[in-house]
């Protein structure tokens, strides 16, 4: 017993490397006493490759588009598709994913940017145009707004529906009774707009009888072939006059 207590020590642990699934590469020696210091993947630096994470290689590069590997005039599908393949080829990766990401953001704010500056510019453009127009248009655009889109959606059905009751009676009579609700109409927008109803009730029944002569023109010029044989001369007459009455009510001031 005295023996074995005095024999030379050694503190080698045979299971601790599969414990801690680890390799002994490094010893010493002190006294007699051998001390190995296992290595494993518990010892890796944070933020290192662990398994089977990779590390993204264009992290440092400034250009954009050059980090997500595609052209300056790529389209939006290519850079999605680009953007969505390397964070799925370098999930895992903090560092990987954030450079990713932000080129991606960055990409898409200088296409908005340049949507933009494009659009001032059409509009810069046409403003233009009209001051260098003769007097005529200028006076004409004058007169002319466009007003919401929901507006514009309301009183174009409102018309289309009074054509098609028009056509679906056109057997029976004539549109008189259309008309007259349809001239109804627009003076009523008219005096809501411009609050004028001589005014309103001059626009709307001079887009009426414009309208009306307008037709009389060109209807004949259809080809009968389109043309059912209950469609009269009134009645195509009158869906022209829809027309005007709905442009006036709705883009004149």
């Amino acid at each position: 017993m005295k023996a074995l207590l005095l024999g030379t020590p050694n503190f080698t642990l045979p299971n601790f490397g599969k414990l801690r699934s680890c390799s002994t590469n490094s010893k010493s020696q002190r006294n007699g006493a051998v001390f190995r210091s296992p290595t494993c993947t518990m010892d890796a630096t944070f933020g290192g490759n662990v398994g089977n994470v990779s590390k993204f290689p264009r992290v440092n590069v400034w250009n954009p588009y050059k980090r997500l590997g595609i052209t300056t005039d790529a389209s939006e599908e290519e850079i999605w598709s680009s953007r969505n393949f390397l964070l799925q080829q370098y999930a895992g990766h903090e560092r990987s994913e954030e450079s990713i990401e932000a080129a991606f953001e960055k990409i898409l704010m200088t296409s908005f940017d340049q949507r933009k500056k494009t659009k001032f510019n059409l509009k810069t453009r046409l403003k233009k145009r009209v001051e260098e127009s003769p007097s005529w248009i200028k006076n004409l655009l004058s007169i002319v707004e466009a007003p919401p889109k929901e507006v514009i959606l309301r009183r174009l059905f409102l018309f289309a529906f009074m054509g098609g009751w028009s056509i679906m009676n056109s057997a029976e009579g004539g549109p008189a009774f259309q008309v007259a609700l349809s001239l109804a109409a627009c003076i009523y927008f008219l005096n809501e707009k411009t609050k004028s109803l001589a005014r309103a009730f001059i626009l709307g029944f001079g887009a009426l009888v414009v309208g009306w002569i307008c037709g009389s023109f060109v209807v004949p010029m259809v080809p009968s072939v389109l043309l059912r044989p209950t469609w009269t001369l009134e009645l195509l007459t009158s869906l022209v006059a829809y027309i005007f009455l709905f442009l006036a009510c709705t883009f004149l001031k």
